[in-house]
C-alpha cells in the first residue's frame, strides 16, 4: 500500500528550521499502515530534510557547518546567470538533499531518542514550503 499526504509549512529564510516529526508521526498513525518506510521530500531546490537534535545548539551548529561550506555573501555563478542572492541556497540544499526515509513499525517512526526530523530553509527570503510524506508498506 501507497498513502502519500502533502502539508505546507512557512519559512523565515536561510537558516530557519522546522521540526517536522510530529506532522510526519501523525501521517504514519493515521495512514492505515502498520510497518513500512515513510520518504519525507520538500518540492524545491533551495531547502533541506534531515535528521539532527532539534535543539537551538545543535542547529545553530548546522547553520554555521552551511556558512562554511557554502557562504551566503560568497561569489557564485547562479548570481551572475540569474541576477538573484541565493546561488549558496542552491549549493546548501543540493549538499544535504531535499529528502530522507525513515522506516516506521507498529504506527510509530523508528527514531533514536534525540532524532527530529528536520526541515532547513536554505533560501535567501521566506517560503512557503510544500513537503510530501509517502508512506509504503502494509
Amino acid at each position: 500500500m501507497v498513502v502519500t499526504k502533502t502539508c505546507e509549512v512557512n519559512t523565515l529564510g536561510q537558516g530557519d528550521t522546522h521540526n517536522l516529526t510530529e506532522i510526519v508521526a501523525k501521517h504514519v498513525r493515521t495512514s492505515g499502515i502498520q510497518a513500512g518506510t515513510a520518504t519525507i521530500f520538500i518540492v524545491g531546490s533551495t531547502a533541506i530534510v534531515t535528521t539532527i537534535e532539534f535543539e537551538p545548539g545543535a542547529i545553530a551548529d548546522f547553520n554555521e557547518v552551511l556558512e562554511k561550506l557554502a557562504p551566503r555573501h560568497g561569489n557564485y555563478q547562479h548570481h551572475l546567470r540569474w541576477g538573484d542572492d541565493n546561488g549558496s541556497s542552491h549549493v546548501r540544499a543540493a549538499l544535504a538533499g531535499p529528502s530522507i526515509t525513515v522506516p516506521f513499525t507498529n504506527r510509530t517512526l523508528v527514531l533514536g531518542t534525540w532524532q527530529q526530523l528536520t526541515l532547513v530553509e536554505c533560501d535567501t527570503r521566506p517560503r512557503r514550503r510544500e513537503i510530501v510524506v509517502q508512506l509504503m508498506g502494509e
